[in-house]
């Protein structure tokens, strides 16, 4: 903030307590004539109990100890311009509806919180000096309101007052006009030109940063004039944009301030009735709005979420709230529908300027000078494939920001891989394994026609948002945006290790489904573990594999009996939800011809996986050997790779069990115990052994007492 605008904010915070003053010193005049005209009327003035140990003469003697505030007029007469209007408190009578009277009868019991004076002067005027707060009865007196006519129904519940949660009645077993009135310290700390937010909601609401510059969101307009049109309920319809960051910059552009509910917290909150009432409170005093979601969390369509969002929303009235979530919303959560908005993905370019800005928030924060916080082009192109709200977003640069200043260096793209894939909840860990990524190209020993099929499966997923969203190459019918693969081929030719490696690309993790955790005897069961299943997965920026896959997408078959119908039913809802997933899913069979043709049709990148030739086993002999194990000088790996036909898979069993039998020997691997493993592969696989195969080598095996 520049020099010129903070000497004017603070020179606004000092009229507003002059003003403040000002109306109090109101307060004080009215005090002083009831102290008096209490004299007056006291038979006994002299009585030393009188008011318990508060005598006339020690009221007369604490209004003559100082002069708090200036003196004014009484109520009604020669109220000074701009008073009733001006400042803090005439903002507030706007913004909760007040009239005059109100705002007196709110001064009133104001006074004792800004001036300790009153709280003995109350007590003598109560009777009572235990009760250092204003009753009801004594207010509308202070005020000259009636208490047996209108005067006490400014005190009802549905009062401006008290609804909006600027009073609060204690000891509400007594009569109404005994009742104790107090002004909750967050409208008192209000008025006094303090801003924070209510204690009361630490840890369940934040206000929304103001970012540097304005985020120029399609969105944005339509929702900021959606909030004019009525009561201000609005509820954004997500389809993978960034809804939470779309409601904060409408409310701004509206003029308002943007409370964020973490809304998880306020669901667990001890009390949650009392934080409606203190967020709609906060919401009134600092003119801000209300951001609300993901809907999904709260659960609405339970009674408690449902009686929950309804509260919130009577509670707020007219001031706005924007709820966001991914189901459309149902009439039934509140009496009042909201106007819905759909909020779309942002498209490459405006991830691209999101990734920019919250990089270099984040360099800032942390330190990093602005050099090293700039994101290049090659960054932002490593975090095209993944799908992030706003929140994750911000946290994800600030961690990889935190990453680079260790250096200090630049971002790198893969500091942001580490930061995106710490974003990633643990709610699909519970349903699949993970496996953080640790292999490569290099790694793989494939036909170039299959790797050209994993490339094109790393390149959908890279660019999807842009085909499928931008360009709206995806037809209708609530399909999703999500790519599906199928890897088809024998056991041991690197079906899973090559889907390991397109996550490795991707920079995302590979979650593999337990099969134990999906499949369930009891009908029914099998579709919600898949359901719990692909909505986790749509949540995470990772790879979900299917291993042997053909166990649940297997054939539909001719219904004889109840379990044929039940099977095409769970065949059925996987077509279904297969076209309406928004992840990266990859299937893997032996045996594709077991799989559903209906499956078929909906996938993205088929890749076939062919048991490798002499050349490929070679390269794959000599790679899993490795570089570190010392090698005899007799070993001969073109031998293996002409005579032994195995799969990469079988290579590397024998690789590590040729690599054992060196260990134990404290010498080089020799071709001998490389034999040896492939004999007991073989014998493991079930197959033949043939002399035309192993040749002389067989032969000194049986020699050494192998069979």
């Amino acid at each position: 903030m520049n020099p010129a605008a903070q000497q004017l904010n603070q020179s606004r915070e000092l009229s507003d307590i002059e003003l403040l003053w000002e109306r109090l010193g109101r307060v004080e005049q009215r005090v002083r004539e009831a102290v008096v005209a209490r004299r007056a009327l006291d038979p006994d003035p002299d009585d030393p109990y009188r008011g318990q140990y508060l005598t006339p003469e020690a009221a007369a003697r604490i209004l003559e100890t100082r002069d708090a505030f200036t003196p004014v007029p009484a109520y009604g007469d020669g109220v000074p311009p701009g008073a009733e209007s001006g400042g803090r408190l005439g903002e507030l009578a706007e913004r909760f509806g007040l009239a005059p009277p109100d705002v007196d009868l709110l001064l009133v019991a104001l006074a004792p919180d800004i001036d300790t004076r009153f709280e003995r002067l109350y007590g003598y005027l109560n009777d009572d000096l235990t009760r250092r707060r204003p009753t009801v009865g004594l207010a509308l007196e202070l005020c000259g309101l009636p208490a047996a006519g209108s005067g006490r129904f400014r005190f009802s519940p549905s009062s401006p007052l008290v609804e909006g949660g600027l009073l609060e009645l204690a000891d509400t077993e007594r009569p109404l006009l005994s009742r104790l009135l107090r002004v909750p310290d967050r409208v008192t700390a209000h008025l006094l030109g303090d801003d924070a937010i209510d204690g009361r909601l630490c840890g369940i609401v934040r206000e929304a940063e103001q970012p540097p510059e304005p985020d120029e969101r399609p969105g944005v307009p339509r929702a900021a004039a959606v909030l004019s049109t009525g009561s201000g309920l609005v509820h954004l319809l997500d389809r993978g944009g960034d809804p939470c960051g779309l409601a904060v910059e409408a409310l701004r552009t509206a003029g308002r301030r943007a409370l964020v509910v973490d809304i998880a917290a306020l669901a667990t909150a001890p009390e949650p009735a009392a934080i409606v009432r203190a967020l709609a409170t906060e919401a009134r005093l600092g003119r801000a709005g209300v951001v609300l979601g993901p809907l999904e969390t709260l659960a609405p369509e339970r009674p408690e979420g449902a009686r929950l969002l309804g509260s919130l929303c009577a509670a707020l009235g007219s001031t706005p709230l924007i709820a966001y979530g991914k189901k459309n919303w149902d009439p039934l959560w509140t009496p009042e529908s909201p106007v819905p908005v759909t909020v779309p993905p942002p498209g490459p370019d405006g991830m691209a300027r999101q990734w920019r800005r919250a990089l270099a928030d984040a360099g800032r924060s942390v330190g990093l000078s602005a050099a090293h916080a700039t994101a290049d082009d090659a960054l932002v192109e490593a975090a095209a494939a993944y799908r992030l709200d706003s929140g994750q977003l911000r946290r994800a640069a600030t961690v990889a920001s935190r990453l680079a200043v260790l250096g200090p260096r630049p971002v790198t793209p893969e500091d942001l891989r580490a930061a995106v894939r710490a974003q990633n909840g643990a709610g699909l860990e519970r349903l699949a394994r993970r496996i953080e990524p640790g292999v490569g190209w290099d790694d793989l020993v494939l036909p170039p026609a299959t790797r050209t099929q994993l490339a094109e499966l790393a390149l959908r997923a890279r660019h999807r948002e842009t085909v499928l969203g931008q360009w709206r190459m995806r037809p209708g019918g609530g399909r999703g945006r999500g790519v599906i693969a199928l890897f088809a081929g024998e056991s041991g030719t690197g079906k899973t290790m090559s889907a390991e490696v397109v996550a490795a690309e991707l920079g995302m993790e590979l979650y593999v489904v337990d099969l134990s955790t999906v499949v369930d005897k009891y009908i029914g069961e099998t579709e919600k573990n898949l359901e719990r299943i692909f909505v986790e997965a749509s949540d995470v920026n990772g790879i979900l594999l299917f291993d042997e896959a053909d166990a649940i997408f297997g054939k539909r078959s001719q219904v004889n009996d109840s379990r044929d119908k039940h099977a095409n039913m769970e065949s059925a809802y996987l077509l279904q939800r297969m076209e309406s997933f928004d992840g990266i899913a990859v299937l893997t069979t032996n045996l594709r011809a077991n799989l559903d043709e209906a499956f078929t049709r909906r996938l993205d990148v088929i890749a076939e996986f062919p048991m490798p030739d002499a050349r490929q086993r070679l390269a794959l002999w000599d790679r899993c050997l490795g570089p570190a194990i010392p090698r005899d000088a007799t070993l001969d790996l073109e031998f293996c790779a002409d005579r032994f036909e195995l799969a990469g898979g079988s290579i590397r069993a024998c690789a590590v069990t040729a690599a054992y039998l060196a260990a134990e020997s404290g010498a080089a691997l020799t071709m001998d115990q490389l034999v040896t493993a492939v004999l007991q592969e073989y014998r493991k696989l079930g197959r033949l052994v043939l002399e035309s195969e192993f040749g002389p080598w067989l032969a000194k095996e049986r020699a050494r007492g192998g069979r």
